[in-house]
């Protein structure tokens, strides 16, 4: 979920790893030209799959994979692609209450302040289109809205 620190917690597994070569792919850095994404409301659909350029996303996982130890692709859309859940070994999920997402969404103002009918579109995209598909590769489920026990995430994830 947007703001639920998908990007946080690879920063701190990656720090927490300093012997072994860690690569984050940021499913950001994978979004489409924004005329080729969709709009509702005159308003640019970033939460649509459609913004998200899966091949090329897929393509860096894969290339990350032959030089690095740990390679942690994250994006609000990590789980939307079926082919591309093959490729993980580990899954975790961060889980965050609505209210700590409305919180969050209306303090964040990177790209500027978002409508009120845009901040609850990204929460019906989340519940929609966000949720790790079900498979036999269960994520490890944390909760986004209390500090992550990084030590106990490593051990079970067994990334050490």
């Amino acid at each position: 979920m947007s703001n639920s620190g998908k990007s946080r917690l690879a920063e701190l597994i990656k720090s927490s790893l300093p012997n072994k070569i860690v690569n984050i792919i940021c499913q950001d850095d994978y979004i489409h030209p924004q005329y080729e994404i969709p709009q509702i409301k005159n308003h640019i659909d970033w939460e649509s799959p459609e913004s998200i350029n899966f091949v090329a996303f897929k393509e860096a996982i894969l290339e990350a994979k032959e030089t690095a130890d740990l390679v942690i692709a994250e994006g609000f859309l990590a789980f939307y692609d079926p082919r591309i859940n093959l490729l993980y070994d580990n899954k975790i999920f961060i889980k965050i209450s609505k209210e700590i997402f409305l919180e969050r969404k209306r303090k964040d103002h990177r790209w500027g302040k978002e409508p009120e009918w845009y901040i609850k579109h990204i929460w019906q995209c989340f519940l929609k289109n966000g949720q790790p598909l079900p498979d036999k590769k269960k994520p490890l489920t944390i909760d986004g809205d209390i500090k992550f026990d990084l030590k106990k995430i490593i051990e079970i994830m067994e990334l050490s």
